[in-house]
């Protein structure tokens, strides 16, 4: 079964009708580390989950590269501005790996959700769980030290060090690369 599929299905019953539909609609890519999935400014996007590699998003600040998120395998992903409101992307969602993704576009998406009561409702569960991820986010960086979210980000995904720059890392962490180091010696 396709991943996105199998991944839509997590939130909700999908009648058989619909997945055919899906099938049709989603598209599979092997992209090499480095490439863009979107670019600030962007206006089309997709949604997407990876089925082997990594990403990360990042913002421009003041000639430099803020990390906000890091995706791994079996999560749906994509930039929420272009995705779900036509607007140009603030952020760059960058491959850090080679990797296979399985995308639908957000056109097809805003089609198959008012044709398919359903399916609707399973975007409608994704979004509640994404507004989670984000406000557990935005709590972290407001109330924990670079080290509790450092060990957090051990914690969700203990393969992450391993395929995460330190450089990318620290960023995320909202810290220096030194303190970083400091961090992981403890």
């Amino acid at each position: 079964m396709n991943p996105l599929i199998k991944k839509f299905k997590e939130y909700g019953y999908i009648p058989k009708h619909v997945e055919k539909e899906l099938e049709l609609n989603i598209k599979t890519q092997l992209r090499a580390k480095g490439d863009f999935f979107v670019k600030k400014g962007q206006l089309s996007s997709s949604l997407f989950v990876i089925e082997k590699g990594l990403v990360r998003s990042y913002f421009e600040k003041n000639d430099s590269e803020v990390n906000s998120w890091f995706g791994f395998e079996n999560i749906i992903l994509g930039s929420i501005f272009p995705l779900f409101y036509n607007a140009p992307s603030r952020e760059n969602i960058q491959f850090l790996e080679p990797s296979i993704i399985h995308y639908i576009s957000s056109k097809t998406l805003e089609e198959l959700y008012k044709k398919h009561n359903d399916f609707n409702t399973i975007g409608r569960k994704m979004t509640e769980e994404y507004c989670v991820i984000l406000e557990e986010r935005i709590s972290s960086l407001q109330t924990e030290t670079a080290e509790e979210r450092y060990n957090s980000l051990l914690k969700t995904e203990p393969s992450a060090i391993q395929r995460i720059s330190l450089g990318h890392i620290a960023s995320y962490l909202g810290t220096k690369q030194e303190t970083l180091s400091r961090i992981r010696k403890k």
